[in-house]
């Protein structure tokens, strides 16, 4: 096959995969009009058409979605394999791409990440914050964060942490002339502080668990946020209830900045795990990550 039909190969799928001219023009450092003109050289080639555009959008034709089906895999195993060769060198190298919750992300990923960098200069180190279970497969991310209870079964699946606990706090200024909840369902009588989701723009529904009894509390409040920091700054001004991870609440509980509530009501839960498909061939920069992520009791 000619060079420059590989290239034209290459376009495509990241066009197709990005669903985005612009976002693909910059991942190969060319000009939109340049990739535009590369795909129509390609679907010139084949006599088909496999991208339909908009003036806001890209989406794939039959015959496209059948190409990405068919070359998408070979070029990715290619990709591995040429990755996988940082074997035969002293150091390894490559990117590692992780998505996670943002406390594990800050606690956990970040600071094990930072030591593995400095040790070894030629690995890249990418984590995007997301609270939405996708599909990492999909979304090429070689692995991804979540509580070990949310992960899927055909996953391998590495402990990362230990077990920790939630928390309910507010400041000691929101209940003044408010009685504190002594049971879940009292929440409702509450100005509580959201979570968003990103999946259908949804909220966080509050885990509870209490001699075998499980409860999920979709709360109500004024104010909602995509990020657990401000969740915490909201609480701490008074604004309202605060379901938080018990480490980010500790010390502002300790010296009296936040009261914490429906303790019995939050048991130890599975901490966080780091998964992958079963069927990956790890890169030598990710085995490394695996296991320096790998939580040791």
């Amino acid at each position: 096959m000619r060079r420059d039909n590989v290239n034209d190969l290459l376009a495509f799928i990241t066009v197709a995969r990005e669903r985005s001219f612009t976002k693909a023009a910059a991942k190969h450092g060319v000009s939109q009009s340049a990739l535009s003109y590369t795909i129509r050289k390609l679907e010139a080639r084949l006599g088909l058409r496999v991208l339909t555009r908009t003036t806001r959008s890209v989406s794939l034709t039959e015959a496209g979605e059948r190409l990405l089906r068919s070359i998408g895999p070979r070029f990715d195993e290619i990709e591995r394999d040429i990755s996988a060769l940082s074997e035969l060198r002293d150091k390894p190298a490559g990117t590692v791409r992780i998505t996670s919750v943002e406390h594990a992300a800050e606690t956990i990923l970040w600071p094990t990440m930072t030591k593995l960098m400095h040790e070894y200069p030629d690995v890249n180190v990418e984590i995007i914050n997301d609270y939405g279970l996708i599909d990492i497969v999909a979304e090429r991310y070689d692995a991804g964060v979540r509580l070990g209870e949310q992960v899927d079964k055909d996953m391998i699946a590495v402990r990362i942490g230990p077990d920790f606990r939630a928390t309910v706090s507010a400041a000691p200024s929101y209940f003044e002339g408010r009685p504190r909840p002594l049971t879940p369902q009292d929440l409702t009588e509450h100005d509580c502080i959201n979570l968003r989701l990103p999946t259908h723009g949804g909220v966080y529904a509050w885990d509870f668990r209490k001699d075998g009894r499980e409860l999920k509390v979709r709360v109500q409040g004024r104010a909602v946020f995509n990020a657990v920091a401000m969740i915490r700054n909201a609480a701490l001004a008074g604004l309202g209830l605060a379901y938080l991870p018990e480490d980010l609440v500790d010390t502002a509980i300790q010296e009296g900045r936040l009261v914490r509530v429906l303790a019995d009501w939050c048991p130890p839960r599975p901490g966080y795990h780091l998964y992958y498909p079963s069927r990956r061939q790890p890169s030598p920069a990710f085995a490394l990550a695996v296991e320096a992520l790998r939580h040791r009791a």
